[in-house]
């Protein structure tokens, strides 16, 4: 199992694990936060965007284009900054901290 620790807008660490091979998209939804995933991991929205812990970024693949495109439209983006759909857990990830900002923003209206 992977553990990761989401850190919500109020500092709230809640703490989760799933095997790897799982989308960090569905850890956080079934640690009850609000990343939507309105497109289902489609890549056609931002409502999974989260902020990764400096530390962590450097060992997660580089961003697709398509996917800085999202980002684009999301609010609050960091340097850091990835959609959720798109990282998918490893061994190496075990121990991940990404943050959920406060404020989430889907231009595609969906």
């Amino acid at each position: 199992m992977v553990k990761v620790t989401f850190v919500t807008a109020q500092d709230q660490r809640i703490a989760a694990e799933a095997a790897a091979g799982t989308r960090l998209l569905e850890v956080g939804q079934n640690a009850g936060l609000p990343l939507e995933g309105t497109c289902e991991g489609q890549m056609a929205c931002s409502t999974c965007h989260v902020i990764v812990a400096p530390d962590w970024f450097a060992l997660l693949p580089e961003a697709s284009e398509d996917e800085e495109d999202m980002l684009d439209l999301a609010a609050v983006v960091t340097r850091t900054s990835r959609l959720a759909c798109q990282i998918t857990l490893t061994e190496a990830l075990d121990g991940l901290e990404v943050r959920v900002p406060s404020e989430a923003r889907d231009m595609q209206g969906r």
